[in-house]
C-alpha cells in the first residue's frame, strides 16, 4: 500500500514506515501530523486517483526532528562585467516517519471531529446615554430662501490646437534689420 501526498509545494510517494524529509513544518518533535492532501492511494491493486485530492483519505506521520539541509552554493557571474556574487543557502527541513495511510470509511471515523464552540448568552445591561448638547441654530439666509441649486453646466468648447514648434517662415525683426544694414553698406560703397 502506498500513497502520493502533497506538502510544501512538492509531492512525495510514501509507504507505512518510510522516513522522509519535507519542507519545514511548524510542529515540535514527537508530535503527530496529518496530511489530508492525498493525490493517489494504491491498496491491494485498487488505485484511487483524486481530482485533485482523494476524498476521505489521510496520511498520518510523526515528527522526528527539524534540521538544516546541506549548504548549497549560489554563484552568479556576468562575464566581462566584473560581476561575481557567491551566496550560500541551507534549507530548513523536517524529518517525519509515516505511521499509517487511511482511506474510505477508516479515514472518516478516525478524523477528529470539529470542535464545537458553544456561545454563552451574556446579558448586557443597556447603556445610559448622556444628554446630547444642542448646537445653537444658525439661520442660513441664501439656502432657506432660494430654490434648490441647479447643477452647473460646463460648456463643451473645442480645445485649442497647440501651436507647432517649427520655425516660422517669416523673418524676425532682427534678421530684417541685419539685411537692411548690409544693403545700406553695399550701396554706400
Amino acid at each position: 500500500m502506498f500513497a502520493v501526498i502533497k506538502t510544501g509545494g512538492k509531492q512525495y510517494k510514501v509507504q507505512e514506515g518510510d522516513i522522509l524529509s519535507v519542507e519545514k513544518l511548524s510542529m515540535k518533535k514527537d508530535k503527530k501530523v496529518t496530511f489530508d492532501k492525498v493525490l493517489l492511494v494504491e491498496d491491494d491493486g485498487k488505485t484511487l486517483i483524486g481530482t485533485p485530492f482523494v476524498e476521505n483519505a489521510l496520511v498520518r506521520a510523526e515528527v522526528i526532528e527539524d534540521f538544516k539541509d546541506k549548504k548549497v552554493i549560489v554563484f552568479k557571474k556576468k562575464r566581462r562585467k566584473q560581476y561575481r556574487r557567491t551566496r550560500g543557502h541551507r534549507q530548513e527541513l523536517t524529518r517525519i516517519k509515516i505511521e499509517e495511510i487511511l482511506h474510505g470509511a477508516k479515514a472518516v471515523s478516525k478524523k477528529k471531529p470539529a470542535e464545537v464552540v458553544k456561545k454563552e448568552k451574556v446579558k448586557v445591561a443597556p447603556e445610559k446615554k448622556a444628554p446630547e448638547k444642542k448646537a445653537p441654530k444658525v439661520a442660513k439666509k441664501e439656502e432657506t430662501k432660494a430654490a434648490p441649486k441647479k447643477p452647473v453646466v460646463v460648456s463643451e468648447a473645442k480645445p485649442k490646437k497647440p501651436k507647432s514648434k517649427a520655425p516660422s517662415e517669416k523673418p524676425t525683426k532682427a534678421k530684417a534689420g541685419a539685411k537692411t544694414k548690409k544693403t545700406v553698406l553695399k550701396k554706400e560703397k
